[in-house]
């Protein structure tokens, strides 16, 4: 991951470009998580869609684990995604 100055912005190489990591990982099927120091730690809102899905979670959980996930960003030390085929950017709402 990359921060600028102020700490607000931060971006990771995404297939071709540099994405930022608040508007897209947060969003894409690839990512499976953030590594913090030695541990990774899954990505939030996977397991609440998951959820909905069942029936088992409701639309605020996906909101909190939302923001539970920018946190984890805060502290984190990189991104673990999946995409291992280069794909970029795929939205982990479509069906």
């Amino acid at each position: 991951m990359k921060r600028d100055q102020s700490g607000q912005k931060v971006t990771v190489a995404c297939a071709d470009k540099e994405v930022s990591v608040y508007s897209h990982c947060a969003y894409c099927k690839h990512c499976e998580g953030v590594q913090i120091r030695k541990r990774v730690i899954s990505t939030p809102q996977k397991e609440k869609i998951s959820g909905i899905s069942k029936g088992t979670s409701e639309d605020d959980d996906l909101l909190n684990s939302q923001m539970m996930f920018n946190t984890l960003i805060r502290d984190g030390d990189s991104i673990v995604c999946s995409d291992d085929e280069n794909q970029g950017y795929t939205s982990m709402y479509s069906y």
